[in-house]
């Protein structure tokens, strides 16, 4: 029987492994991004850093979630994680990579653009693993949605701790401590909310397979 405490030990189990892995994957494109700021090649680089720290995400959270799915499959949860995180940075870096192309739109058709951009880096991640985690449970459509507000979440605490203590001319190790210190804030922060989204799917998933369970019982005991 699953009891409140199970579901706090194993949320906050979630929250351990699935922070630890983001911490260290963000690593990459944190010094990466701060090292390279002003490098043309900064670009494809930094999107190699973040297909990384993708890898190192989705393998982290295959850890954290194998004991409740033991069919999930490693190679391929990795792999859509991996490949939607470059998609997120790719959506991150076109604004600046654009910029001389962008700012003659109208308004309206900036907010649209801005719009779509902000949708895809934040429901990437989730709407690729939707199509391995539909495979083990129901109502996996929500994962997108938890991974969503999970991520928009992390990256506001994240631009609310770097930005304001970045300045021009700071030494590159201090900017770099600066980053991995909000990087840590954004991955508590969105481990908290994939590990609740994921702790609920697992228990609606639950309560409708009992409810199923349930119905062919009482279906076979009457005979119809």
């Amino acid at each position: 029987m699953i009891t409140r405490t199970t579901v706090q030990t194993s949320l906050v189990r979630w929250i351990l492994i699935v922070a630890a892995g983001e911490i260290v994957g963000f690593a990459f494109p944190a010094v990466v991004g701060v090292s390279m700021n002003s490098s043309p090649a900064s670009a494809p680089v930094i999107v190699t850093a973040g297909f990384i720290e993708g890898i190192i995400l989705g393998g982290a959270q295959y850890l954290a979630m194998r004991r409740d799915l033991p069919e999930l499959r490693p190679e391929v949860w990795v792999a859509l994680t991996g490949g939607a995180a470059v998609v997120a940075y790719v959506c991150g870096l076109l604004p600046s990579a654009l910029e001389p192309l962008w700012t003659t739109w109208p308004a309206s058709l900036q907010f649209t653009a801005l719009a779509a951009l902000i949708t895809a880096i934040l429901g990437s991640i989730g709407a690729a693993q939707w199509f391995e985690l539909r495979r083990h449970i129901r109502g996996a459509g929500w994962w997108i949605v938890g991974t969503a507000v999970a991520w928009l979440l992390g990256l506001g605490v994240f631009f609310a701790i770097a930005p304001p203590l970045w300045h021009e001319g700071q030494p590159v190790a201090t900017a770099i401590a600066v980053g991995l210190i909000a990087g840590v804030g954004m991955a508590i922060a969105m481990a908290a909310v994939t590990g609740l989204t994921f702790r609920l799917l697992l228990n609606h998933d639950g309560a409708l397979g009992r409810r199923r369970h349930g119905y062919q019982v009482r279906t076979t005991s009457t005979g119809r």
